[in-house]
């Protein structure tokens, strides 16, 4: 019996791939943050994927079949973008990218608003750790969030 991931690609996506990363992002962040809801238009969201996380960091994508399910953008020791689409989520996708971050790096950090409950039992499960908690004056959304992370080796001391 195949799993649902057994259909699923993955693999690293390019510039002409980031239209549709960016309706991926605003698609998966609209579903689990509501009340920030169009807080940016569909443009700036791809002038920021074009501008920014594709000049930043790796981005990998999960397709089912041809469409896009969902990305990760992750750099030097930080995930920066994780979203899957809501009607591919709980089939084991979002495993999948994290493990691609997780190997490239021995520890790495990232933040998710503390709200998101969702998004933090799925990194809890995966072994990341609050370490700080914040009221949300810093970023943009003005809404708290909380730093998560994770390490590989038993060695590696956290960062708080």
């Amino acid at each position: 019996m195949k799993k649902p991931t057994d259909r699923v690609v993955v693999r690293r996506l390019g510039l002409g791939d980031m239209d549709v990363a960016a309706r991926v992002h605003r698609a998966a962040f609209d579903d689990q943050l509501p009340w920030l809801s169009g807080l940016h238009t569909p443009d700036e969201d791809l002038a920021y994927f074009k501008g920014h996380v594709f000049e930043t960091c790796a981005i990998w994508g999960a397709f089912d079949r041809r469409a896009l399910i969902g990305i990760i953008a992750f750099r030097d020791g930080w995930v920066d973008q994780l979203h899957i689409l809501p009607s591919a989520q709980g089939r084991g996708t979002g495993s999948r990218l994290l493990a691609i971050a997780k190997e490239a790096f021995p520890s790495l950090s990232l933040w998710t608003f503390q709200r998101n409950n969702r998004a933090r039992r799925f990194y809890e499960h995966h072994g990341f750790a609050a370490v700080q908690l914040t009221d949300g004056a810093t970023n943009e959304e003005k809404e708290p969030d909380v730093l998560y992370w994770w390490a590989r080796a038993s060695n590696v001391r956290s960062p708080g």
